[in-house]
């Protein structure tokens, strides 16, 4: 039987979850389609998002449609998850965009088609909510060729919008329209159908047409639209053939080597860890031993597999499936098991921009806060727990003001724990202005570690990370000493000259030195005498900052492209404001009763314009704002307090290392 992994993706509040009843209804999964808003839905296991009527984590459902099985994923819509959006994105084979007919394309519309198609993933669009008034088809249909990509063809006429009996007719063989817009579209990508055409347009069939389009949308080339509401089962037949007939599904290699990916990671109701994985071939069976994260290796002691509703426990998963793996105590999410397994959580979005402070409501829950912050992040990498052991505080990374409210009812309702947040500040980053050198030898002042550590800095390209080169030969000393430099190169690169993380750096070691295992006659190993792996550790830090300070950082802060459209005269106004904000617009577009002006905000500045626009633009201004770029802070700079024994301050860190100077 064929797979098919499939992603329902929407802004928030557009229909994903009720997409996915009505499907999981007419496969005949359930019995009873579920209500968003009576919180009785099956992928909204989560209560507090049963109460917003938002989804918070992406689920797993399995139905069949015909020989295809469907593995269906229901993601966040609310841009504050779009970390759950990131790791299910791996694992998909196609996906459905679902668009509002009456909100039509938002901002969070466009952030997520431009992913799907930057990953080629092949992608069906689904205009929900006819039945709604004010809904639109054909002026929304333009709208999405202009905001979210030309390549889209109606697969279908919508009729009595807005009313409960809006409907929608599937186009068939008959409409010649249809045909003549299939050859429009597709003589886009295949010059050959085009050739035909011209020299004989008879030559083209109906059902090679159709061939064609399965073609070009399985190679993410053209976007299928269909209308309907998820409510009314209106369309969605005809949404549940096209699934069929133009997404990719596939025979699994079942005998081929093991391959899969972890996109997400849950706790079991006794603690346990539990992986869900995305098998791409091979099969993994109970008590086999997996390989995962370098070189960890546990045994999978029991499995679970996505089926018809339903998680069933299996003796094996394998190609094709989705299945929840017990025992892999170590797992994380995006490791990849066996060979070529795909990882997850690659970077397709922007990572949190905003950070706080969480603290316990009671100070005996500190402890049990630690652990429950750790169990949060197993599931949410970009939680990014950072620890000031200086001033005993935990701080956390947000993408939005939602998200903490999410952390504060999962810690009451799962772990018992109550939580108090400070003021959201945001993330900044620190670039690296040219190359810095430093040294410090073995038994020479002021070194006081038996260690000799040479280090040079230099900028690396955006994106690109922090990477480790030696100019010394490997064998100039024992490995450990070599890894203990290069794990605190990185740990220490967490927080520049300014407290801000270098995220590209090229980091060389040029010099090496170490004593050699000695011990007094008749004695045992005396450390006081011979080179430990903390000596390296400890003497690292001061010599990657002199280097740093030598080199010199500049602080970047996270920058937004926004999208406004605004009455025409608000615009004076909006600009003056935009200009109070840091805001850089690029030249208006005048229209005569609605304007569009376009440019970059600073994030931290973008709260404030939500805040201010109702006011500015009498309750009529539309703004899409997503992260775009870094770039250097040109007022004050801003700076942030260290979480470590701060290298920087030579005299404190040997105080706080050595207790001594």
């Amino acid at each position: 039987m064929r797979t098919l992994n499939l992603g329902i993706l929407a802004h928030v509040d557009a229909g994903k979850t009720s997409l996915t009843e009505r499907l999981l209804y007419a496969a005949g999964v359930i019995d009873e389609v579920g209500s968003v808003d009576d919180g009785n839905t099956q992928t909204d296991s989560l209560a507090l998002a049963r109460q917003r009527g938002i989804t918070i984590k992406s689920a797993v459902v399995s139905f069949a449609i015909d020989d295809v099985t469907v593995n269906l994923i229901d993601t966040p819509g609310h841009p504050d998850f779009i970390a759950e959006v990131e790791r299910a994105l791996s694992v998909l084979d196609g996906a459905v965009l679902v668009i509002s007919a009456v909100e039509g394309v938002q901002a969070q519309t466009r952030v997520l088609m431009r992913t799907l198609q930057r990953l080629r993933i092949p992608t069906l669009i689904f205009v929900n909510k006819l039945d709604r008034r004010g809904a639109q088809a054909p002026e929304l249909l333009t709208s999405i060729a202009d905001r979210l990509s030309a390549d889209v063809i109606a697969m279908g006429a919508a009729t009595c919008l807005g009313d409960p009996g809006a409907a929608f007719t599937p186009y068939g063989r008959d409409d010649a329209g249809f045909s003549f817009a299939m050859i429009e579209l597709l003589a886009e990508h295949d010059d050959q159908l085009l050739a035909t055409y011209v020299d004989d347009e008879g030559a083209l069939s109906y059902d090679g047409l159709r061939a064609r389009l399965a073609e070009q949308t399985q190679r993410a080339l053209v976007h299928p639209v269909y209308f309907g509401s998820a409510i009314t089962g209106a369309g969605t037949d005809a949404l549940i053939a096209g699934i069929r007939e133009l997404l990719p599904a596939a025979e699994g290699d079942v005998e081929g080597p093991v391959s899969g990916s972890v996109f997400k990671v849950e706790r079991g109701p006794a603690g346990e860890k539990i992986a869900i994985v995305r098998m791409f071939s091979g099969a993994i069976r109970t008590r086999d031993r997996l390989r995962f994260h370098g070189d960890r290796e546990s045994k999978v002691t029991s499995i679970s597999v996505f089926d018809s509703g339903s998680v069933l426990t299996r003796p094996e998963v394998s190609a094709g499936q989705i299945g929840k793996l017990w025992g892999l105590g170590d797992i994380q999410i995006g490791d990849a098991i066996g060979v070529g397994g795909s990882a997850s959580g690659s970077g397709y979005f922007a990572p949190p921009t905003l950070e706080t402070v969480i603290a316990p409501a009671r100070p005996s829950d500190k402890g049990n806060l630690q652990v429950a912050l750790s169990q949060l992040a197993e599931q949410d990498p970009l939680i990014n727990l950072r620890q000031d052991d200086v001033r005993q505080e935990t701080f956390v990374s947000l993408y939005g003001e939602v998200q903490k409210e999410v952390i504060q009812s999962t810690l009451a309702s799962e772990f018992g724990i109550d939580v108090t947040f400070r003021e959201t500040t945001t993330i900044c980053i620190e670039r690296l202005i040219g190359t810095g050198t430093a040294v410090e030898f073995n038994k020479q002042d002021p070194n006081p570690f038996l260690a000799t550590v040479g280090l040079r800095v230099e900028p690396a390209p955006v994106n690109s990370g922090v990477t480790f080169r030696l100019e010394v030969e490997l064998g100039s000393m024992p490995f450990a000493f070599i890894k203990a430099v290069e794990e605190t190169v990185h740990e220490t690169l967490q927080q520049g000259l300014y407290g801000w993380q270098v995220p590209d750096a090229t980091v060389v070691m040029t010099h090496s030195g170490y004593s050699a295992r000695q011990s007094h006659a008749h004695a045992v190993f005396d450390k006081s005498m011979s080179s430990t792996a903390g000596d390296f550790r400890n003497l690292t830090p001061l010599v990657l900052v002199a280097a740093l300070q030598q080199a010199g950082t500049t602080v970047h802060e996270p920058m937004h492209r926004f999208q406004l459209e605004t009455p025409t005269e608000t615009v004076r106004g909006v600009l003056a404001a935009l200009a109070r904000l840091r805001a850089i617009p690029q030249v208006p577009a005048l229209a005569a009763e609605t304007s569009t002006l376009e440019g970059e905000i600073p994030a931290a500045a973008v709260y404030q314009l939500e805040q201010q626009l109702p006011a500015l633009s009498r309750g009529e201004a539309v703004l899409e704002s997503a992260f775009e770029r870094y770039h250097p802070v040109t007022a004050q700079i801003p700076t942030r307090p260290r979480t470590d024994n701060d290298p920087l301050n030579r005299r404190d860190y040997l105080l706080h290392v050595l207790r001594r100077v």
